[in-house]
């Protein structure tokens, strides 16, 4: 009876032959691993540019409305009251809002120059307010018909004290707002020193409130 041939034992890997099983696997390609799906950005996101102008103007109109409430709730027969000796009689504070409207205005239709050209200013309180109204108007419509590329667009007005420079007027629209509401803050004082009635404008008052 034949024996049966065993197989041959297979020689024990020498240094040099793992050195180049080892090259191999490095030039060989690896496997393609598939391609990770982009999470779709949000629509505001997508078209973060295209929202500035309906942002600002729903900003315009609700504080427009707050800031004539405020004016209105000034006592009258005070149009020279002052809180302090440095500080702006009533009915020149009250004529800053209309100021700041009218720059507006003349920002977005490429009138504005450097400095500012302001209207006078009026003699009597009331007509500060009327003023300011007209010149709401004016702001919330002139701001309605701007195209959205406006809003890029630079525009030469003060950047320090002292400094001019060139601004996007999108950063100006917002500025001018911030500012209107700086002064309505201060007028809130004068109303509550002359003896009126301080509405409320970002939640209740001392005169008016909600519970």
């Amino acid at each position: 009876m034949k024996k049966s041939k065993r197989p041959a034992a297979r020689k024990p890997a020498t240094r040099k032959t793992a050195a180049r099983k080892s090259a191999a696997a490095r030039t060989r390609p690896a496997a393609a691993k598939p391609a990770r799906k982009r999470a779709a950005k949000p629509a505001a996101a997508r078209a973060g540019k295209d929202h500035r102008k309906q942002l600002l103007l729903g900003m315009f109109a609700k504080e427009v409305p707050v800031t004539i409430r405020l004016m209105k709730a000034y006592p009258p027969g005070q149009d020279h009251f002052t809180p302090h000796e440095r500080s702006a009689p009533a009915a020149r504070l009250a004529h800053t809002f209309a100021m700041s409207s009218g720059v507006v205005v003349k920002a977005i239709h490429g009138e504005l120059h450097m400095p500012p050209e302001f209207p006078p200013a009026p003699a009597t309180y009331a007509e500060a307010v009327e003023s300011y109204e007209r010149g709401a108007r004016e702001l919330l419509a002139a701001l309605e018909a701007m195209p959205e590329s406006r809003l890029s667009e630079p525009v030469e007005f003060f950047t320090g004290p002292g400094q001019v420079g060139q601004i996007p007027v999108a950063d100006l629209l917002w500025l001018m707002l911030l500012d209107s509401i700086h002064h309505r803050g201060q007028l809130s004082v004068y109303v509550r020193m002359a003896g009126g009635r301080v509405p409320s404008i970002y939640g209740p008052s001392a005169d008016e409130p909600w519970v």
